[in-house]
């Protein structure tokens, strides 16, 4: 299923590694795609949403609906 994030705090390649990298420890198969400027994390998974905003939250972002 895909699930768009709202997430702040991305500014950098590093960043958008580090958000790909929580996403992958929750679901090895997932699929992202990331727009820093509009601040948005698009993820196909099968993951429960609340699980992939978490392991985002834990990297240091915040994290919106």
């Amino acid at each position: 299923m895909n699930q768009t994030f709202t997430v702040q705090g991305m500014t950098c390649g590093h960043c958008e590694k580090a958000v790909t990298q929580a996403v992958k420890k929750v679901d090895p198969q997932a699929q992202i795609s990331i727009d820093r400027v509009a601040s948005k994390v698009e993820v196909v998974s099968n993951q429960p949403r609340q699980a992939l905003a978490q392991a985002i939250s834990d990297e240091g972002y915040s994290v919106a609906a």
